[in-house]
């Protein structure tokens, strides 16, 4: 018998659960709509080379492939015999939603504004190991500006990101602050060799999970006197890391880096925090310089959302001004913050889905269905949401599973009604007649 169990890492939702989810959804398209960003929509595939460009970091490795159709048995022998399993494919899901709209403003940008503020909500696809927190299909909330070179990209997009976070309930959440200029040129001053920079990083990034001395191991392996001086500098870091960073202030961050860090990007940091002083009371901003953001194509400021009832960042971006470049010939800054919505709807507080307006009539089974679309059409006109439900022989169950689905009150329905008006609704958890 085939398995009734949705792919692994993939799930099914249940109406209420559903609910909460479109709830949160909902809540998150209203805030960033009101601060000025436009919604679109990009295909779930895209061209396998485009995936695999380089500008995704390790999530190119969890890229699920579509195979060719209609590929003959000597074209799979050869790239199996070639161990090119990307010459089979010609497509491939999404892995995330910002490499899509890279290709999109490169497709449309006679159409789009000069400055283009993109709102893209819908579900990536990663061949990851599933775990609490980590599916294989999973929801992305990203907001983007492109044309926009200043830090009004970023004070936007985190004042838009704050708002949104205020408004699904996430108190004291902090949004992690650094600069891919601060990381470069802190792997100059330990000595790293430069075209190993990238991969440096990737192992940096890895440095909440394994710790500083994992850390200085690996990066031994390219370096080992670069990796001890590291290694140093991440030591005496970890306790101001204790409470999410430091303030964002020249001497703050000057105070706990070695001399000669890129003065400019630190300077950078000051002015985009003082452009933030009025976000809301349950979000704060810290510079993090263990902060890397694992993927390829950041290029400056980047950020992280951090929530105490969370082991892992709940949002995170940055500016990525190179990636556009690689499709229009030109490059055009873009920057963008993504709101990880898995772990967020989970920590939401939102109101009750259910309102006064969504009524369940139960009626006996010998009501005429004339009677019953009578009854459920007068009641839609007043502007309600209506469900007829066969009343069975133990009520409770029927009662509670309305309840779960969001319906505030039940009406019970015998042969003789006729008429709307006079139907008694009871809030679900009064005992039944």
């Amino acid at each position: 018998m085939a398995s009734i169990t949705p792919p692994r890492g993939m799930r099914d939702f249940l109406p209420a659960e559903k609910a909460r989810r479109e709830g949160a959804l909902a809540v998150i398209r209203r805030t960033y709509a009101a601060h000025g960003f436009d919604e679109i929509e990009t295909p779930v595939m895209e061209d396998v080379q485009r995936l695999h460009s380089g500008l995704g970091g390790d999530n190119e490795k969890l890229a699920f492939t579509v195979l060719k159709r209609a590929l003959s048995g000597d074209e799979l022998r050869a790239a199996a015999d070639g161990g090119d399993v990307l010459a089979l494919a010609d497509l491939g899901l999404r892995f995330d939603l910002t490499v899509p709209l890279a290709r999109f403003y490169a497709s449309h940008r006679a159409e789009l504004p000069t400055v283009f503020r993109s709102v893209q909500i819908a579900p990536v696809w990663r061949a990851e190991r599933p775990q609490k927190g980590r599916y294989r299909q999973f929801m992305q909330c990203d907001i983007d500006i492109i044309g926009e070179s200043g830090q009004l990209a970023e004070a936007e997009l985190i004042t838009a990101t704050a708002a949104t976070l205020e408004a699904l309930g996430l108190n004291g959440c902090t949004i992690r602050i650094n600069d891919r200029r601060i990381l470069s040129s802190l792997l100059h001053h330990c000595g790293f060799d430069p075209a190993r920079h990238a991969s440096v990083l990737v192992t940096i990034d890895k440095l909440d999970k394994i710790g500083v001395e994992r850390v200085v191991e690996e990066l031994s392996e390219q370096g080992a006197d670069a990796a001890a001086v590291l290694g140093g500098i991440l030591d005496a870091l970890e306790p101001h890391l204790a409470d999410g960073g430091v303030a964002l202030t020249t001497e703050a961050i000057v105070g706990i880096l070695p001399a000669g860090i890129d003065p400019d990007a630190v300077a950078d940091l000051e002015t985009l925090a003082g452009a933030l002083g009025s976000l809301p009371e349950g979000v704060r901003l810290r510079f993090d310089p263990t902060l890397v953001r694992g993927m390829g194509y950041y290029t400056g400021t980047i950020f992280e959302v951090a929530h105490p009832e969370s082991g892992s960042s709940v949002g995170g971006g940055g500016r990525y001004d190179g990636m556009i470049g690689r499709f229009l010939g030109s490059d055009v800054p873009a920057c963008g913050f993504s709101i990880g919505f898995e772990r967020v709807v989970d920590l939401a507080e939102l109101p009750p889905t259910a309102g006064a307006d969504s009524v369940a009539l139960v009626y006996d089974p010998a009501t005429p269905v004339a009677v019953l679309l009578s009854l459920k059409n007068a009641l839609l006109a007043e502007g309600r949401r209506v469900r007829l439900e066969r009343r069975p022989k133990n009520v409770k169950p029927l009662l509670a599973q309305l309840a779960a689905s969001g319906f505030a009150s039940v009406a019970f329905v015998d042969a003789g009604t006729s008429d709307a008006s006079a139907l008694e609704f009871r809030p679900l958890g009064a005992p039944a007649p």
